[in-house]
């Protein structure tokens, strides 16, 4: 019994921390900064004799 009671302790203490840990993560969606991208196709940047996948 009392082993049951430390592992419901255990979870309650595991789902709280989760939760806690998923709002203060900084996870965001943010607008595109459209200076920071390129203006091209990279194929056509692409070298000779390099592998692109």
């Amino acid at each position: 019994m009392v082993l049951l009671i430390a592992l419901a302790a255990l979870l309650i203490w595991a789902v709280v921390a989760t939760v806690i840990e998923l709002r203060r993560d900084g996870y965001r969606a943010t607008p595109t900064d459209w200076t920071r991208v390129t203006n091209g196709d990279p194929v056509h940047r692409a070298e000779s004799g390099h592998v692109y996948r």
